[in-house]
């Protein structure tokens, strides 16, 4: 029976490629974004994948959203937790507060929403999951960015806790932590930099990868694949876990 699968962030970046990733193995996919257009773009691009415009943030939008995710698949297999946004770029004592606010109504409120509206759907699954997309900054601190490392360090003992209250019902739950990312959005921020200090884009890229044993951006594909991995038959043992996929990366910075 093909699983079904919530991928929250689905239609574009990270969570494109896990959408993806599972409707190449005939998952019924259920993408949840913000971006109307975005959706429209998946759903009419890729079979057997429907979506639902929804601000994770919004108790009601998200009420909505499991209206359509049971009227379209029926029940849930799988739920990957991937929604999140970045907040300004400021040192502490500058943050304003309805900037932080706004990173933890997303990153953390939104994610409890959602999770807890797919715990009754998951127990009812005979092999759930429950994947939460933290980060880099999830395992070091982050100067500046100081409302998204509290909440990539939050999810990690948000789905720590998740792993003891579900594991009695075989439930799963893991954090994947991504550091730099391959993809348009960091080649963009990579050029801007160069632009701005009159710099080659290379020497940009060296400087982004220094601190990585590894010394290339991570594939979008291989963090779907660990996705992939850790929701299917062989990881039903794996819970309460943290998986960096960073190239070993020994900061932030």
């Amino acid at each position: 029976m093909a699983q079904k699968i919530l991928v929250t962030a689905g239609a574009s970046g990270i969570g494109l490629a896990i959408v993806e990733a599972f409707a190449r193995d005939g998952a019924l996919v259920h993408v949840a974004d913000i971006d109307r257009e975005a959706v429209a773009r998946v759903t009419g691009g890729l079979e057997r994948v429907t979506g639902s415009v929804v601000n994770i943030s919004d108790p009601d939008q998200v009420d909505r959203l499991f209206a359509d995710l049971r009227a379209k698949l029926g029940g849930l297999d799988v739920l990957v937790n991937n929604a999140g946004i970045s907040g300004p770029t400021s040192p502490v004592s500058d943050y304003e507060l309805a900037a932080w606010k706004a990173v933890i109504d997303v990153n953390l409120n939104g994610t409890f929403l959602v999770t807890q509206r797919a715990i009754p759907l998951l127990k009812q699954s005979d092999q759930a999951s429950i994947i939460v997309m933290s980060s880099l900054a999830g395992r070091f601190g982050y100067p500046n960015r100081s409302a998204y490392a509290t909440t990539k360090w939050g999810l990690v003992g948000f789905a720590k806790t998740l792993s003891m209250e579900l594991g009695p019902h075989g439930i799963t739950c893991n954090t994947i932590h991504p550091g730099a990312v391959e993809g348009a959005r960091i080649r963009s921020v990579l050029e801007g930099r160069a632009k701005a200090s009159g710099t080659a884009l290379e020497e940009q890229v060296d400087s982004a990868l220094v601190n990585q044993s590894i010394r290339k951006f991570t594939d979008p594909a291989d963090i779907a694949a660990l996705v992939h991995f850790l929701a299917g038959s062989h990881a039903r043992t794996i819970s309460g876990q943290s998986f960096p996929i960073d190239g070993d990366s020994k900061s932030t910075q």
